[in-house]
């Protein structure tokens, strides 16, 4: 887990024009998305498309993913930001829970971009998987360069689910996933980049989470070995 600084970053969307300030406590993120092996140690499945142990785990949804966050919160003894009603569809969210969680779309542009006001935070094809270096797979995490504040595959390999609700008004509860994904062309990965998608229907095999968390009290990053 990286330990993300205090800041604020603008987020847009182009389809309403709209832009708006989001202030960001500190938080921590995962360097990594979640690996098909980790996954795995915490919940006995994986639903992958294109196995591998090092790959991102893909072909989840936003509940599956927000479920694997709770199971990792109650094995490291912390509580779950996500309280799943008996309706199993109304989904409550704790941010200030200490538990683990998808980031919400401000902190994860905010993280992508690591102070950098750009698209991308470096050339493309240094970066990300995407359709044109991909081969139509996903790859090991890890293997091409970090942002500046370490943290790898923010872009490219496969899109990331976040905690957020899109726009309720016209989509009800669709969520935003972001980054872009291996089978995307380079004008749809990009940091600043929304799209959305049912929480409890969709997945396909370009689509993972990274995990995040709230700082912890004595502001020491928090260090999970099963990665």
């Amino acid at each position: 887990m990286v330990e993300i600084p205090h800041g604020k970053i603008e987020l847009r969307d182009d389809r309403t024009k709209q832009n708006w300030t989001v202030e960001i406590n500190p938080f921590l993120l995962a360097k990594f998305p979640v690996t098909q092996e980790f996954y795995v140690a915490i919940t006995n499945e994986n639903p992958s498309t294109i196995k591998g142990n090092k790959h991102p785990v893909e072909t989840v949804t936003w509940k599956e993913a927000i479920i694997f966050c709770n199971s990792l919160s109650v094995k490291t003894g912390l509580e779950s930001c996500y309280l799943i009603q008996e309706d199993n569809e109304t989904i409550i969210f704790d941010i200030n829970a200490n538990g683990f969680r998808l980031p919400t779309e401000a902190e994860w542009e905010y993280a992508c971009k690591a102070g950098d006001t750009g698209i991308r935070y470096g050339e493309l094809n240094s970066i990300a998987w995407y359709k044109d270096n991909s081969f139509m797979k996903s790859h090991i995490v890890g293997q091409k360069e970090p942002n500046s504040w370490g943290l790898y595959d923010m872009l490219g390999n496969v899109w990331e689910w976040c905690s957020d609700i899109y726009d309720e008004t016209v989509y009800g509860s669709y969520r935003i996933l972001r980054g872009g994904g291996w089978a995307d062309e380079e004008r749809s990965v990009m940091a600043t980049n929304r799209r959305r998608s049912h929480p409890l229907q969709f997945k396909i095999d370009d689509l993972g989470f990274r995990i995040a968390s709230n700082q912890t009290e004595n502001n020491e990053p928090l260090v999970l070995h099963l990665l």
